[in-house]
């Protein structure tokens, strides 16, 4: 879908609150302070809160002669581990996700939460936001309140209050971007309900009246809003694209995933890792808007960052500070930065603080430790465990859970609970959502073009096949009229199985919607249902006509319409297999495997290349419970069963007098067939009855088993830390408070010179000295005026266009130095790396690209590029060493020896730090 190029006109919206306006300038300078009255505020605090995971694990003695490969997915490993875990003891390990982590986010500020990959920040917010997948190996402690409420109380109505943004960008790729904001905004887009208005009444009724108004507007053009205060308004009539369909960019969908999110005027936001993919002035600019949000709505807003820059930490008014799942620091932001000095801490003038508090409890943190420890201590601190236990003793913990002590004291004497019971769980009551899901699945459909077409051609293609093969054919040749009808059911119902990726591409988005409460799962089941009549319809009208009178079966109106009547059922049963497939697998390699076992079991026990009669009787079951069965046997029936064949004369032919049966028993009866017509009606009710079975059972699998796992998490083992710390006794008095077990650092166990260290903030690291020269010679790159062209269809009755997304583009890389490739998002860099990388496709591209001034072929740009994409596709069934393994023999030369295409692999595990898994 293209974007809009036409000349931008003024929307409707900023006709209504003024040119230029931004979401929270509307929201207050129009409604005024009303609105923050109409809608309660919420303080979210949790209690030392732990979360573990029962982990399995290899006995301790077998941990030397495990093979790693022995995890490998593949059919041998697990079998043997099936007959493994039968008889071998069962031996689990409890990790720590989360360890006595307190805490309180206060309404009006906005927290920053940091710490480095996997020190449990996703986790966190997960489990305050209600969308931790809780399984019987997690186990959770500690207490969680929303204004004095327990998270029990308010866990199905949670996603109303607490809205979560993920870090992960999981959308539907052939929606636009207006139209995936449109859907969220139908779904829990704020309104105006009795008791809201009731709550208008703190002014004249005159400026009531006008508050009322304006936040009425502000509603009605909430997502244009959105659109314009994430600067998605250029390409907001653009898909947002895959990795099949091209899209809008990485940094755009990154945007697109937050403004989903941002519907319902929910109290407290909690976005994870917002900013992958934004360059610095959109990520500060969206960061500036939740502040201003968070200040003048009274919202808690909460997000989880990286590397944030100076500016953008300036922005926050607490840091939350974790490693290793423990709190280090939860305070004011203007304080962080001394309270880690008294530790012996010293953030260097040429070091971001964000950076530098990303750093402590890890070994990196000897380049910012003092020369000696602070007065009290006889070393710094060095794991997570050491530090935690230092702020929880520290006089500034002391004070603030002391002030969030009488806060909570002062929301239960305000009876917060009465105020919190008013959220409903839906914003849309079951119909109204249901309509608004078939809209979005019809249109899904219909944006499905590949599928349609392919669709339509098999329908027309295979329809005139069977057509010209059984043109005509003899009704008396009852082998061959089944064989028909078996074929006709089964062809028809093959194609659904094409449809399995696309319910699995929609179930992780409906995983996010749910979990957010747009919807329920039974209007989702039950929209997903609607939307695949009509096409079933038009399949199975369209070649049911060409097969039906083409190949000369009985020309009676009931019969045609019993024989479409059953395709359509047949149709509709295979798809809704295939929906059942998708929501009960783990994955797509475990669903295909399950696809074709089901359609083997169809195909045997349909009764046709196996009679009923055949079969033996500890599987007649199968037969009794085949849908494909069913449909044959009542098209069959409603075939020989009519005026036409069911007499006892044809063809010269006297059936009763040779069978003591009509010609059309007779024939039914070679198949084992009951020849009763009520057959026909049983047909029918079993075969709507299965499809109304498996869209239920979906619908059970999706609402209580889902396949949702958390974040990668660095997991800490309790026995590690004791066994890898040295006791050494920190010097306290009893006053203030008990001694802590600290790990000796490298600095004051001498390894490290602490003059050297003071000098200088970088650090030397030990790297192995191979005696093999580099195989690669020096290359420079260079473009010169490079045009990129697409084309693009154009709007409704309009030709196509040319788009430039490459405009002329001149530039160069030398060898031995590194080139920054920076512009804000959209700006056309994963473009033209694309383009010099030789990954574009389709369009066209003109101008120059050499390699060492020589003009440059595809297959030169691929062997001598290597290109790190956005996107992390890899095989799922391979070590992280097998992959780099692979990659080092297919892309070094084969002169190169063996050994050093192995030192290369161990040197880039070390250098990314992956050498322990």
């Amino acid at each position: 879908m293209p974007a809009d190029n036409s000349t931008p006109t003024t929307p409707a919206w900023s006709n209504a609150f003024g040119k230029g306006t931004t979401l929270e300038q509307d929201m207050i300078d129009k409604a005024g302070r009303e609105l923050e009255f109409a809608f309660p505020q919420v303080e979210m605090r949790f209690k030392h809160v732990s979360l573990a995971a029962d982990l399995a694990t290899v006995p301790t003695n077998d941990q030397q002669t495990k093979d790693p490969r022995d995890e490998l997915p593949t059919l041998s490993n697990q079998v043997l581990k099936l007959f493994a875990s039968l008889s071998a003891k069962k031996h689990s390990v409890r990790k720590h996700i989360l360890q006595d982590v307190t805490g309180s986010f206060r309404p009006g500020t906005a927290t920053l939460v940091l710490g480095q990959s996997g020190s449990g920040k996703s986790a966190l917010m997960k489990l305050l936001s209600g969308r931790f997948p809780m399984d019987k190996e997690i186990t959770m402690e500690g207490e969680m309140l929303y204004n004095g409420v327990s998270r029990e109380k308010l866990l199905k109505r949670l996603p109303q209050l607490v809205n979560y943004v993920t870090q992960t960008d999981t959308h539907l790729p052939t929606l636009t971007v207006h139209e995936t904001l449109e859907f969220a905004n139908e779904c829990c887009g704020p309104t105006m309900s009795e008791r809201a208005l009731q709550l208008f009444n703190r002014a004249s009724p005159e400026e009531n009246e006008k508050a009322v108004k304006a936040t009425r507007n502000v509603f009605r053009f909430y997502p244009d809003i959105v659109l314009h205060t994430l600067g998605l308004e250029t390409c907001q009539h653009t898909i947002v694209g895959n990795a099949m369909y091209r899209g809008i960019s990485g940094g755009e969908k990154k945007r697109v995933t937050t403004g989903e999110m941002e519907f319902g005027l929910r109290r407290v936001t909690l976005m994870d890792e917002i900013s992958t993919g934004l360059d610095s002035a959109a990520a500060f600019d969206i960061i500036a808007a939740e502040r201003s949000l968070a200040q003048k709505l009274h919202k808690a807003v909460v997000i989880s960052l990286l590397q944030p820059s100076p500016e953008i930490f300036a922005l926050f008014d607490d840091v939350l500070l974790m490693s290793e799942g423990r709190v280090l620091y939860h305070g004011p932001a203007l304080l962080v930065q001394g309270y880690f000095e008294s530790l012996g801490f010293i953030c260097p003038p040429e070091r971001d603080l964000a950076d530098f508090l990303c750093d402590l409890a890890t070994p990196q943190q000897v380049q910012y430790q003092k020369r000696r420890p602070p007065l009290g201590f006889t070393l710094h601190p060095a794991i997570a465990r050491d530090f935690a236990e230092l702020w929880v003793h520290s006089s500034l913990y002391q004070q603030l859970e002391t002030e969030a002590e009488a806060r909570e004291a002062h929301e239960r004497a305000d009876n917060q609970d009465e105020s919190m019971s008013h959220v409903r769980e839906f914003h849309q009551s079951f119909w109204p959502s249901t309509w608004t899901l078939s809209k979005r699945q019809i249109l899904l459909t219909r944006r499905n073009t590949a599928f349609l077409r392919s669709r339509a051609i098999l329908v027309i293609v295979m329809g005139l096949l069977f057509a010209s093969l059984y043109y005509k054919m003899d009704l008396a040749d009852t082998q061959l009229v089944m064989g028909v009808v078996f074929a006709s059911v089964l062809i028809l119902g093959l194609g659904q199985q094409a449809m399995l990726v696309t319910f699995f591409d929609a179930r992780a988005v409906f995983y996010k919607q749910r979990a957010a409460n747009f919807y329920r799962t039974s209007s989702y089941v039950l929209a997903a249902s609607v939307s695949q009549i009509p096409l079933a319809l038009m399949e199975s009208l369209v070649f049911g006509s060409l097969v039906y009178w083409l190949c000369g079966f009985v020309s009676e109106a009931a019969a045609f319409v019993l024989f479409e009547l059953f395709l359509t059922l047949g149709v509709m049963i295979f798809g809704a297999l295939v929906f059942f497939l998708a929501a009960v697998s783990p994955n797509l390699n475990v669903a295909k495997p399950l696809s074709m076992v089901s359609l083997l079991v169809f195909i045997l026990f349909a009764g046709f290349i196996v009679s009923k009669n055949g079969i033996p009787d500890w599987l007649i079951w199968l037969y009794w419970l085949d849908p494909v069965a069913w449909a044959v046997r009542s098209i069959a029936v409603s075939q020989y069963r009519t005026s036409e064949l069911d007499r006892c004369v044809y063809e010269s032919v006297d059936y009763c007098a040779t069978y003591n049966q009509t010609m059309g028993e007779y024939s039914l009866g070679l198949f084992d067939v009951p020849a009763d017509k009520s057959w026909m009606g049983y047909g029918a009710i079993f075969m709507a009855g299965t499809y109304a079975v498996l869209m239920l059972m979906s619908c059970f699998i999706l609402e209580y088993h889902r396949y949702e796992r958390p974040e990668q998490i660095a997991l800490s083992n309790d026995q590690e830390e004791d066994r890898l710390s040295i006791p050494e006794l920190r010097d306290r008095s009893p006053a203030n408070g008990p001694t802590y077990s600290l790990i000796k650092s490298p600095l004051t166990s001498g390894t490290i010179d602490p003059a050297r260290l003071q000098a200088s903030s970088q650090v030397t690291l030990r790297v192995a000295n191979n005696d093999h020269k580099a195989s690669v010679p020096p290359v420079s790159v260079a473009f010169k005026d490079l045009w990129y062209t697409v084309t693009v269809p154009g709007g409704r009755g309009q030709p196509t266009q040319s788009l430039d997304l490459l405009k002329g583009i001149t530039g160069y890389a030398l060898p031995g130095s590194i080139t920054a490739l920076m512009g804000s998002t959209g700006a056309g860099k994963t473009t033209l790396m694309d383009v010099i990388a030789g990954r574009k496709t389709s369009g066209k591209i003109q101008g120059q690209i050499l390699l060492n001034g020589f003009e440059a072929s595809d297959l030169s740009i691929r062997r001598c590029t290597g290109y790190c994409e956005q996107n992390d596709i890899h095989s799922t069934a391979s070590t992280f060493r097998e992959a780099l393994t692979f990659s080092a023999f297919m892309r070094q030369d084969a002169d190169i020896p063996d050994s050093h295409k192995h030192d290369t692999v161990a040197e880039c595990l070390e250098l990314l730090g992956l050498e322990d898994i």
